[in-house]
């Protein structure tokens, strides 16, 4: 059975015997807002697992029909009552959020969105920023900030990084909601099932990458992101001193091997 504990009550930690973590959003009465004590909760847990050798892949689900609304906006009005009508609060959080998108992104643990509801400005950029996302049919995504004066601005950086121009400027220009069958067309979500089938579908994944070599998969999951950022030469240049660094490692050898000795591969993760 797996072994679970609660990272206070608005996040809770799963772990498998595959090295799998599942991170649930808990906080459903509040439609899984990224308040400052969820994001603060988002950024513990995913820099403990990135230190964790136990941890292969990390999956990020949520509890209720909202996987999350984005920030919490009574926070944010509750801070115009300070001086500064609050500027310096909105700076710290957008930066706080900011830290956890980017640390799924930097974490050598793939993370995989599970989405089973709806996942609108902030909650639509961290499905963006996960590695991969699959999602239930009756999910829906939406980067509405528009309807309410305020653009999407922060989310805008996630979601143009994973779809098309012209689809993220749609999503962003009129704040629409998509189904998740359109999310899949314009590469926001890898996959969409049958809410039955979801946590099924999204664990098959994860065992499949688990067993992998976490070596392999750490230094191909950052060197994705940091060539993407690259122009054409640089980044063949930079890829091809990955791949030198990676094929003298042991996880390298032993692949290699096993294929060439039709055999399984034993993975030192070194």
């Amino acid at each position: 059975m797996p072994e679970s504990e609660a990272v206070q009550d608005i996040l809770c930690s799963e772990k498998d015997g595959n090295g799998i973590l599942r991170l649930t959003l808990n906080d459903d009465r509040r439609r899984n807002a990224l308040s400052e004590a969820m994001l603060l909760k988002l950024k513990e847990a995913v820099s403990d697992a990135a230190k964790d050798a136990a941890v292969r892949v990390i999956i990020l689900a949520a509890k209720g029909p909202v996987f999350s609304s984005g920030h919490n906006l009574k926070e944010m009005t509750a801070a115009r009552d300070a001086p500064d009508r609050g500027r310096a609060y909105f700076s710290r959080i957008l930066a706080l959020c900011a830290d956890v998108m980017q640390g799924i992104v930097a974490c050598p643990k793939p993370i995989i969105a599970e989405v089973s509801g709806v996942a609108t400005a902030a909650g639509c950029q961290l499905v963006a920023s996960c590695d991969l996302a699959v999602a239930a049919e009756t999910a829906q995504f939406s980067t509405p900030g528009v309807h309410i004066g305020l653009f999407c601005s922060t989310p805008m950086v996630a979601l143009s990084r994973n779809v098309s121009n012209k689809h993220a400027m749609e999503m962003l220009l009129t704040g629409d909601m998509i189904t998740a069958a359109r999310a899949a067309e314009i590469g926001l979500i890898n996959r969409v099932t049958s809410s039955q089938a979801l946590q099924d579908v999204t664990m098959e994944l994860a065992r499949k990458i688990a067993s992998k070599s976490s070596l392999t998969l750490a230094v191909g999951k950052r060197a994705f992101y940091e060539q993407r950022e690259m122009g054409l030469s640089e980044a063949y240049q930079y890829a091809s001193g990955v791949m030198v660094e990676n094929m003298l490692v042991h996880d390298a050898e032993e692949g290699i091997s096993a294929f060439i000795e039709k055999r399984a591969a034993q993975w030192r993760d070194k």
